[in-house]
């Protein structure tokens, strides 16, 4: 049974943290970059907000996806799983996808990721996660 508590509370802490990395968009790179606690800090969001989005696609997958849909291997996958049971359109689905990527970066600090790189994500982060959350909040409501 989908759980709707979980998904929302989710939800709520990806747009607490959207919010929390608005004031850094607004830095520039080098004074991002040249702080250590700031940059590890924003980060962390990005890290966090992919991470929950994908905790929601697993969830919603596991429980309405039935069994050709089940939750799949790979995190990029459960993006596209989504657009599959049409809660995400697919371009959309396609293009969001491309953060678990990132986030696996991040997490697994492959070749130290560019300072430059994670600084241009934040901008594509806040666009792209308030429109997922506002099609699964739509999708479980």
């Amino acid at each position: 049974m989908l759980d709707k508590n979980f998904v929302k509370m989710k939800v709520e802490y990806i747009q607490r943290d959207l919010n929390h990395l608005e004031p850094m968009a607004k830095l520039t790179i080098n004074k991002v970059a040249q702080d250590d606690i700031q940059y590890a800090a924003l980060k962390n969001f990005l890290m966090e907000i992919i991470g929950r989005a994908i905790d929601i696609n697993e969830h919603i997958i596991a429980e309405k996806g039935g069994e050709k849909l089940k939750a799949p291997l790979q995190y990029r996958e459960t993006f596209l799983r989504l657009a599959k049971m049409r809660i995400l359109p697919e371009d959309f689905a396609q293009e969001i996808a491309k953060s678990a990527g990132f986030r696996n970066a991040i997490v697994h600090d492959y070749n130290n990721i560019d300072k430059y790189i994670t600084y241009q994500s934040v901008k594509d982060a806040i666009a792209q996660d308030a429109r997922y959350c506002d099609y699964i909040l739509k999708f479980i409501c």
